[in-house]
């Protein structure tokens, strides 16, 4: 079925993806450079794959994202829903976390917290506790019985903390806590994002080490979890599954 083509130039569009925002300053600057940002960009066999680092306060301000790395994997093949176009997006992807996770310093053999944030009722807001659904765990095997893990694997700790509606706290109250008490040194957070652009809503990828505002992607931010926040790195991957705009 054809796929309708929608303008909303007229509509004050939010969006949580980097290049988005790096295209918008882009139109403004006239295609020039943006101060204090980077990019590199690839595309092959329909993967797009976009770097930017923002490197101080006037890229920040340009594009509206802080300082940090961002890495962003693009597939609008995605919808196809071929099962081999998945692999190999998949692979690519681990290869592309792995070199992100060097390149922002995060160790090999690094305690990881992973937080899915999002209300698992809420279709739009279910990514994060589906990501730790899927999660293989590991610390309680390193706390118990660390003579019979293999190697190759890291300390792996998950939670789906909810939303403030059901569990009447703050989620940076509740991922503080558990930083405070397992000592993990990063934690890598999932939460559904907001695109300008239909065609990336559950076709694009975006990791950071930025941090990330619990509920932004749905319009309800909340205290960012960050390394201000939580005292240790905080990476944040994120899928588009909204558009939100604003009349």
């Amino acid at each position: 079925m054809k796929e309708h083509q929608i303008d909303l130039s007229q509509y004050n569009i939010r969006t949580d993806l980097a290049v988005e925002a790096h295209d918008m300053a882009q139109e403004q600057q006239q295609g020039s450079p943006i101060p204090g940002v980077k990019m590199n960009e690839t595309n092959a066999e329909g993967i797009r794959t976009s770097w930017i680092w923002v490197e101080n306060e006037e890229g920040a301000q340009r594009i509206g994202k802080a300082p940090g790395t961002y890495l962003t994997i693009e597939v609008p093949a995605l919808r196809s829903k071929d099962s081999n176009l998945q692999e190999r997006v998949a692979e690519h992807f681990a290869n592309q976390f792995s070199q992100f996770l060097q390149d922002v310093g995060i160790d090999a053999n690094a305690k990881v917290l992973l937080v899915g944030l999002g209300n698992w009722n809420v279709t739009p807001d279910s990514l994060g506790p589906l990501v730790i659904k899927q999660s293989m765990v590991t610390r309680h095997l390193f706390v118990l019985a660390p003579e019979q893990v293999d190697d190759g694997y890291r300390s792996v700790a998950a939670v789906s903390p909810g939303v403030l509606g059901i569990t009447g706290m703050e989620t940076s109250e509740i991922i503080y806590g558990i930083v405070q008490e397992t000592k993990p040194d990063v934690v890598i957070a999932f939460d559904s994002l907001a695109s300008r652009a239909l065609s990336r809503v559950n076709t694009t990828i975006q990791v950071t080490d930025t941090g990330i505002s619990p509920g932004a992607g749905v319009g309800n931010k909340r205290k960012q979890l960050n390394q201000e926040t939580l005292g240790v790195p905080v990476l944040a991957v994120g899928v588009p599954i909204v558009t939100i705009i604003r009349v």
